[in-house]
């Protein structure tokens, strides 16, 4: 007991570990900069379509100019950060849902006849599915699975770690073209045109691969969740509504079907505008774009910058109307009320949030990332590798530079430079140069704090850990490290099948050139 207790003192609350590593990170960064550490490479310009020399060299925040910008730009950061605004928005609708008995009434009916391992694996591939939506998919996912579990009768950090997993081992998994995606294609054919300048790439040239992905990951990721994840978590009790009647009566019955009435109506007025070429449609669309995809994700898209907005009034209308139907939203009160039902423990949360962002922009300034991210990519091009020895080699350096620098353009931006040229050189493709690139990602995007959305993982799992009790960063990535080896051991099978078999990527897309 003495020693439970002795553990117990000294692990790290999330906010206290991501302080210390925010002090580390600027000492680092104060040595690292004495020895001048930086790294040179080339990058193809936008503009004049040629190689640009350019130097990224570690910034020192150990000195007075430092300190300067981490006191002047802490409060600017943490407003700034999209977790926070995010995340109390979404959760505005979640608390009507959850309030008016919605979420509870819908996941009793929908899974007390139905396998535990056929919800995990629903859950698990809508969530690689929604890699469509960006990041944004961590805000609306997370939350949900909670409550899916949580009101099947199941520990809820079951479903946030696997909702997790399937969100970050997913990142690079895109069976349709996202905005992302289509970033990524004018990186890799704008170094491409320096060998090629007639190079086409099909926007549904990775299709067959990453359908296979999908299911690949979806059953490992299942298949780790129920056999070690659900058996080493303890059994979950409600603490809330225990007395309530769980019998599917009559007003419930009336709430479901006002609820689906409800949104169905929303959701066809909101597809009718995204879809272009109809009379009075595609109003939420950037029509100055001439891809679907940027269309509908650009930065000026009414459809990008009101879509959380968009899910919220969704949730908000499912839950009124139930509330309405089954009586338990009576009047106005009620439904102001049930707003912020889910904004409880918020101010810990916020919390979390300000010292994830101050980590992040600290480490973002210090421009470690993009040295090491640099160094590696270099190390790449100058290797003797060839073959197979080559793309497993990117691969790695792809899960490596990740934990350091998770934004997925960036990196391609400076890995693309090198590597595509490299990768065609010896006969690679660089359609299967960006599906290495992308599958290497995946592999450690849930094991870094440096991820903006890390900390809503966190946040969740000790929402719901119970007995108030810690749980610390290392403990989170703990939950996360069965899926990161595991999807890595599938996706170097996946690649290498790929690549011994001669596989078409998708449309028009192979292997080899």
């Amino acid at each position: 007991m003495r020693k439970r207790k002795s553990k117990e003192k000294i692990k790290l609350h999330p906010v206290m570990a991501l302080l210390v590593l925010s002090v580390i990170v600027i000492i680092l960064s104060g040595i690292l900069s004495l020895f001048n550490v930086h790294a040179n490479f080339s990058q193809i310009s936008t503009k004049t379509g040629e190689y640009q020399a350019t130097t990224e060299a570690v910034t020192s925040l150990l000195n007075l100019s430092g300190l300067k910008y981490i006191f002047t730009s802490t409060v600017s950061n943490f407003a700034n950060l999209a977790v926070l605004p995010h995340l109390i928005i979404i959760l505005l609708g979640i608390g009507v849902m959850r309030k008016s008995g919605f979420i509870r009434t819908l996941v009793t009916e929908l899974t007390k006849k139905v396998k535990k391992t056929t919800v995990t694996f629903v859950l698990v591939f809508t969530c690689i599915i929604a890699s469509i939506i960006g990041d944004l998919s961590y805000i609306i996912f997370i939350p949900i699975s909670a409550m899916l579990f949580r009101y099947g009768k199941r520990n809820p950090n079951i479903g946030v770690i696997a909702a997790f997993a399937a969100l970050s081992c997913g990142t690079g998994i895109s069976i349709l073209l996202t905005s992302t995606d289509s970033s990524l294609l004018s990186t890799t054919l704008l170094n491409v045109h320096v060998l090629q300048s007639n190079y086409t790439i099909s926007p549904y040239a990775f299709w067959f691969i990453m359908l296979f992905a999908t299911v690949a990951i979806s059953l490992i990721i299942t298949n780790i969740t129920e056999n070690i994840i659900a058996k080493n978590l303890p059994k979950y009790e409600i603490e809330e509504d225990n007395n309530e009647d769980l019998e599917f009566t009559k007003e419930k019955k009336r709430g479901l079907l006002l609820a689906g009435i409800a949104g169905f109506i929303y959701l066809i007025i909101f597809l009718y505008n995204i879809i272009p070429g109809l009379p009075l449609s595609g109003k939420l669309l950037d029509n100055s774009q001439s891809l679907y995809i940027d269309k509908l994700f650009s930065y000026d898209s009414f459809f990008s910058n009101g879509f959380i907005f968009i899910v919220t009034v969704f949730f908000i209308i499912l839950g009124l109307a139930y509330g309405i139907g089954a009586k338990t939203i009576k009047n106005n009160k009620d439904f102001v009320e049930s707003l912020g039902f889910s904004l409880d423990r918020i101010g810990q949360v916020l919390v979390m949030i300000f010292a994830t962002a101050t980590f992040i922009s600290i480490f973002k300034q210090t421009n470690i990332g993009n040295v090491i991210t640099i160094t590696l990519a270099n190390w790449l091009g100058n290797t003797n590798f060839s073959g197979l020895p080559l793309i497993i080699l990117l691969f790695i350096i792809s899960g490596i530079i990740t934990i350091f620098l998770p934004g997925t353009i960036n990196k391609w931006s400076i890995l693309a430079a090198t590597t595509i040229p490299k990768l065609m050189y010896n006969g690679i493709s660089p359609e299967f140069a960006q599906v290495v690139f992308r599958f290497g990602e995946s592999i450690t995007m849930g094991i870094t704090p440096i991820l903006a959305y890390f900390i809503v993982y966190v946040a969740y799992l000790e929402k719901y850990s119970g007995n108030n009790k810690t749980i610390s960063l290392s403990q989170a990535i703990k939950y996360q490290i069965p899926y990161s080896v595991m999807a890595m051991g599938v996706y170097l099978i996946i690649i290498i099948i790929w690549y011994l078999i001669g596989l078409p990527l998708g449309a028009g897309a192979r292997v080899a050139l």
